[in-house]
């Protein structure tokens, strides 16, 4: 069970971090958002891979973390466009 949680974590910060290198421009997150982001792609990533079958296979398991490493792309681009901030206009000035 600590093992499983230390694992998510690990994956989790590598996903993330793959992601915010991957999606273009800025991205205005902590690193604790992206830890959480890559971990929930991590382990929601796990969970698709094992209902498909595809996540305990002989060797690395490329097409669970492809789906990780897509799911955490996602959620990068869900937070940067959705957070506050991203309009471009600063606070107090009258539109």
């Amino acid at each position: 069970m600590i093992g499983a949680i230390v694992s998510a974590i690990i994956i989790g910060a590598i996903v993330g971090a793959l992601a915010r290198l991957i999606v273009p421009g800025r991205q205005n997150m902590s690193i604790g958002l992206t830890l959480i982001v890559g971990i929930v792609a991590a382990l929601i990533g796990t969970l698709i891979a094992q209902a498909a079958g595809v996540a305990d296979t002989r060797g690395i398991d490329w097409i669970e973390h492809i789906l990780q490493l897509v799911l955490a792309i996602i959620g990068v681009l869900l937070v940067t466009r959705f957070s506050p901030g991203r309009s471009g206009r600063t606070r107090g000035t009258p539109t």
